[in-house]
């Protein structure tokens, strides 16, 4: 249908694909770090600012900045939160460097952050922390990060391709590099081929493949199908976090799923069953303020014991604050519940465990480089940081702290880049070839299969898991992609062809499912957000390990790789004020 001659093809010297808190900070950095007349082109499926999952964020943005609280403790508790599975240099970094970008973001960026009396920083708490961190503006922080964000990039002489779909990462032709990103301009329909020096992978997860999930529907994984499909590998693809409360509003909604946010219960939210009794108490001796999985977990083992199907989740209770206080502090989600009919300030409101976050990404160093040089990943697509379970507070850190990492690097190392490289022609018509299959198929009907894929997944692969769940989950997710290979689309009109990229969306779906059900069946443990009800004890931490998926010829490999203890081992605690080099350990 499509023919290399057609394709648009356009050259730059550091392209950035996202425009969340990783693509923008990324932005600004590299226009710093850069030789002079350096060409920056951003690209993104939506407009700039106005999608992605930053943009999303309600509760705020951790960093130790005094008063008690320090980097180590920072530090400490991101590891224990991991389970002792993240990456040691990158989860230290990031609490490391945390620090001086929340002072770039309120100095250079202009963000506006809630604060106390005596003008410092207000840090509220947050689930799984041993001090009250979390800088925030009211329950709206992504928001005024990514609006901030958004003025300065525009303001700056960068290249904008809004509404480009990303669809592959094509190498170089010797394959030793990255040449440049295949992408559908959606407003025409045609292929576009940018290269680039370098490449930041800054997309976003969003594992809207379940049933119950927060991310916006066009949020669909296609950064690591891309970096699947380039044979790149990628960790703890097993770790997808629940946040404990999603709101549940009914299946006539798209707010169903929707994060009420952690500071609820760090406030002292309650929650509660269907007998009225509160119960996370019974299952951790934090109760609601305990870590985002036993949150989880916790509600998803009441869901089961309740025999009512016209009540299926949980409530989260608030009234006994005083309705007038949870108003004011929380005024964002108050507003959002009352446009579903529900009295967050007063009342109870019904909450689902819902699909948020993905601690699973694409291998990368503590600089973000990847094995396939010129290739950089940062945000949610980088695998690493955050272990089994990311803390509430940690995300929108990661983002920024590594978007503007990946910006000083690409910067500095184009500097050793003398040319672009020439691309491996043969993948470039492999990805167009894969993107316009649809077409040579009957059109038919793309969503059911997504809703048989999310349903499949929340039974078989989701809060609660065994290794019979997630072979029946494989079964499924391996006749939906079936199916899918045999519904077509209509090619008539190539222009904002939605129902084109909701097919293209389930195949990423579907791509990266499989590799979550593989990596689970390889982890014989529960740690974190992966609990197997079939091996439920953690295991030893200190012969801890981490599943590496890679694709190959014959499928999809995943291995086990050992957690290398870089900074602190496990019964150990790291001392305030040591670097990581001279740290030392205590009981």
């Amino acid at each position: 249908m499509v023919s290399g001659s057609e394709i648009e093809r356009h050259d730059t010297d550091i392209l950035i694909l996202g425009t969340g808190g990783a693509g923008l900070f990324a932005a600004l950095h590299a226009q710093q770090s850069a030789p002079e007349g350096t060409r920056i082109t951003i690209a993104v499926k939506g407009l700039i600012g106005k999608c992605g999952c930053t943009r999303m964020v309600q509760g705020g943005y951790n960093v130790a900045l005094g008063g008690g609280d320090t980097v180590e403790r920072h530090f400490m508790d991101t590891i224990n939160g991991g389970k002792w599975l993240p990456n040691q240099d990158m989860a230290w970094r990031l609490c490391k460097e945390a620090v001086v970008r929340i002072h770039e973001l309120e100095n250079e960026i202009g963000c506006f952050f809630d604060r106390n009396e005596d003008g410092t920083l207000h840090q509220k708490a947050f689930a799984g922390q041993t001090a009250d961190r979390t800088v925030h503006k009211g329950d709206l922080t992504g928001i005024e990060i990514i609006n901030r964000l958004m003025e300065q990039v525009l303001a700056r002489p960068v290249e904008k391709l809004e509404e480009h779909r990303a669809i592959g990462l094509i190498p170089s032709r010797d394959g030793a590099a990255i040449s440049g990103v295949l992408m559908i301009d959606m407003r025409s329909g045609k292929f576009r081929f940018v290269r680039a020096k370098t490449v930041l992978m800054a997309t976003g997860g969003g594992p809207t493949m379940y049933k119950y999930h927060t991310p916006s529907g066009d949020k669909t994984m296609d950064g690591l199908a891309m970096a699947l499909r380039a044979g790149l590998p990628l960790r703890d693809m097993e770790m997808v976090q629940f946040h404990p409360t999603g709101l549940l509003a009914g299946e006539h909604t798209r707010m169903t799923g929707t994060v009420l946010e952690e500071g609820l219960r760090g406030a002292g939210g309650q929650l509660v069953n269907h007998a009225g009794n509160r119960f996370m108490f019974d299952y951790d001796d934090k109760g609601e303020r305990a870590t985002r999985d036993v949150v989880s977990r916790g509600i998803f083992a009441e869901m089961r014991k309740n025999n009512d199907p016209t009540q299926e989740g949980v409530f989260i209770s608030m009234g006994h604050l005083g309705p007038d206080n949870v108003r004011k502090k929380f005024k964002g989600m108050v507003k959002r519940c009352e446009d579903c009919g529900f009295d967050l300030a007063a009342g109870k409101v019904e909450v689902v465990p819902t699909a948020h976050y993905f601690m699973g990404g694409v291998v990368v160093d503590v600089d973000t480089r990847t094995s396939l040089e010129g290739l950089y990943v940062a945000g949610e697509d980088a695998g690493g940081a955050h272990g089994s379970n990311r803390l509430g507070g940690n995300g929108v850190a990661n983002s920024t702290v590594y978007g503007g990492i990946a910006g000083d690097i690409m910067g500095a190392d184009i500097r050793n880049m003398a040319s672009l490289r020439e691309p491996d022609e043969t993948v470039l018509a492999s990805e167009i070839s894969r993107a316009v299959h649809p077409f040579s198929r009957e059109p038919g009907l793309v969503l059911p299969l997504r809703k048989e894929l999310q349903e499949a997944m929340w039974e078989d692969v989701g809060v609660m898991r065994t290794a019979t769940g997630m072979n029946r989950g494989l079964a499924k997710i391996a006749d939906i992609s079936d199916r899918l290979m045999e519904t077509g689309v209509s090619g008539d009109n190539l222009a904002f062809n939605l129902t084109w990229h909701d097919w293209l969306n389930l195949r990423s779906l579907c791509d990266v499912s499989q590799v979550i059900a593989q990596a689970g069946m390889a982890r014989e443990n529960s740690r974190g957000a992966h609990y197997r009800e079939d091996f439920p004890d953690a295991g030893d931490m200190a012969d801890s390990y981490f599943t590496q998926a890679r694709q190959t010829g014959d499928g999809v490999e995943v291995t086990r790789e050992p957690v290398q203890f870089t900074i602190v081992k496990p019964g150990e605690t790291i001392l305030p004020k040591d670097e990581p080099e001279t740290l030392v350990a205590a009981e």
